[in-house]
C-alpha cells in the first residue's frame, strides 16, 4: 500500500502559512484607520469611503519592486523592500492628488520562510504607516517549483480617493511655470538590472559582489554608508508632505510626476501638455553619491543615466511662479526638502519634452 501523500510532502507548509498570518496581524493592526470594516483574515477586505466628498473618485495603482529583490536575496536584507512596494504605488496615485486609503500586498515564494516573509510584510506595514493608509489585506502564495529556494516576488495594490474637481491632470500648466524637485532617497526601485550589471563589471560575479557590498564604503557619501546600504535604501514616500500642500494651498499645484522607470526625461512629459517642454538645470539639485559611483563604475552616458535612474529627484511638482516659494515653505515645514530645478516653456519643434542642461 502506498504511503499517503500530504500537502507538506508536495512542498506546501500550511502550518507555516498560518504562523505567518498570526505574525502579520499585529503589523496590519497598527495601520488601520476609520474606514476599515474588515481586514486581514476574511475572504475580502471591507472599506467604507470617508464622508465629506461631494464627487469622490477612486484612484488605484499597482506595482512591484523589480530586480532590486535580487539584491535583497543576495544580501539577505528583507526589511525594507516592503517599503519600496508601498512607495511605488502610493506615490503614483498621489500624482493625481489622491489620498491613499488602503493597500493590499501579494507575496509569492517557492518555500515559505516565516521569518523572511514577516520581515517583508513588516516593511509593507511600515510603508503604509508612512503613507497614512491601511494594510487591509493580501495574499501569501507558496508555490513549490515556481521560484528558486530563498527567492520570492512581490506585488502591491493601492487605492486612494480625490474630489473630482481636485484631480491633478496638468491641463493648466503654461509657459513660465516652475518645476520643483523633491529629493530621492537613492536609486529607489528602478534600474536594478543595470545596477547588477555594473556591479558585475566593477566588483565581479554575483558570488563576489554579494560578499563585498556590505563592506565596501560608498565614496563621497555624507552619511558614510556602505554600497549595500545606499543601494538598499527604501524608496521615499512623498504622500504626507504633499497632501499637506494640497490641503493648505488649494490650486497651487498644477501637476506632479513620480520619477520612476524612465527617469526625469520620460516621466515629466506624462503630465505636460504636448506643446510644452520642461527645461531642467542639472545644478538645481544635489545628485546623491550613489549615482556618481554607478556612472563612474559602469561608464554610463549622461543620457542613459537620466533615462534609467531618478538621479536624485524622486518627485517633480509643477506650480505657478507666484506659488513656488509658498509650496517650498509648506513642504519644508512638513520636513520635506524641495528646490526649484527648472521651468516650463514652449517646446521647440523637434526637441524632446524634457531637456536637462548643465548651465545656470
Amino acid at each position: 500500500m502506498n504511503k499517503p501523500i500530504s500537502y507538506r510532502d508536495a512542498g506546501v507548509d500550511m502550518d507555516a502559512g498560518d504562523a505567518l498570518v498570526e505574525r502579520i496581524k499585529p503589523l496590519a493592526r497598527r495601520t488601520l484607520n476609520a474606514g476599515v470594516l474588515a481586514g486581514i483574515g476574511g475572504f475580502g477586505a471591507l472599506y467604507e469611503l470617508p464622508r465629506g466628498y461631494r464627487e469622490p473618485v477612486l484612484v488605484s495603482g499597482t506595482d512591484g519592486v523589480g530586480t532590486k529583490l535580487k539584491l535583497a536575496f543576495a544580501l539577505d536584507r528583507h526589511d525594507t523592500v516592503g517599503i519600496d512596494l508601498v512607495a511605488m504605488s502610493v506615490n503614483d496615485i498621489l500624482v493625481q492628488g489622491a489620498k491613499p486609503l488602503y493597500f493590499l500586498d501579494y507575496f509569492a515564494c517557492g518555500r515559505l520562510r516565516v521569518e523572511t516573509a514577516a520581515a517583508v510584510v513588516g516593511g509593507v506595514a511600515a510603508g503604509c504607516e508612512q503613507a497614512g493608509c491601511a494594510l487591509i489585506g493580501g495574499e501569501t502564495a507558496e508555490m513549490p517549483g515556481m521560484y528558486p529556494d530563498g527567492e520570492y516576488d512581490l506585488a502591491g495594490f493601492a487605492v486612494g480617493i480625490v474630489e473630482k474637481s481636485s484631480i491633478l491632470d496638468g491641463r493648466s500648466i503654461e509657459p513660465g511655470d516652475v518645476v520643483l524637485g523633491l529629493p530621492s532617497s537613492g536609486v529607489h526601485s528602478n534600474g536594478f538590472s543595470l545596477v547588477r550589471r555594473i556591479l558585475e563589471r566593477a566588483v565581479g560575479p554575483e558570488n563576489e559582489w554579494m560578499q563585498a557590498l556590505n563592506a565596501m564604503p560608498l565614496p563621497a557619501d555624507p552619511a558614510q554608508r556602505t554600497l549595500a546600504d545606499a543601494l538598499m535604501a527604501p524608496t521615499q514616500i512623498y504622500v504626507q508632505p504633499m497632501l499637506d500642500v494640497l490641503a493648505e494651498l488649494p490650486g497651487a499645484v498644477k501637476a506632479m510626476a513620480h520619477i520612476t522607470g524612465g527617469g526625469l526625461v520620460e516621466n515629466l512629459p506624462r503630465v505636460l501638455p504636448e506643446q510644452l517642454q520642461a527645461a531642467l538645470r542639472r545644478n538645481g539639485w544635489v545628485r546623491p553619491a550613489i549615482f556618481d559611483w554607478l556612472q563612474d563604475a559602469g561608464a554610463v552616458a549622461d543620457d542613459e543615466m537620466h533615462r534609467v535612474f531618478n538621479c536624485g529627484i524622486g518627485m517633480c511638482v509643477v506650480v505657478a511662479p507666484s506659488q513656488s516659494q509658498a509650496v517650498i515653505d509648506r513642504l519644508t515645514a512638513a520636513g520635506q526638502i524641495a528646490s526649484v530645478i527648472g521651468s516650463i516653456r514652449v517646446r521647440p519643434q523637434g526637441e524632446a519634452a524634457t531637456v536637462i542642461t548643465t548651465g545656470a
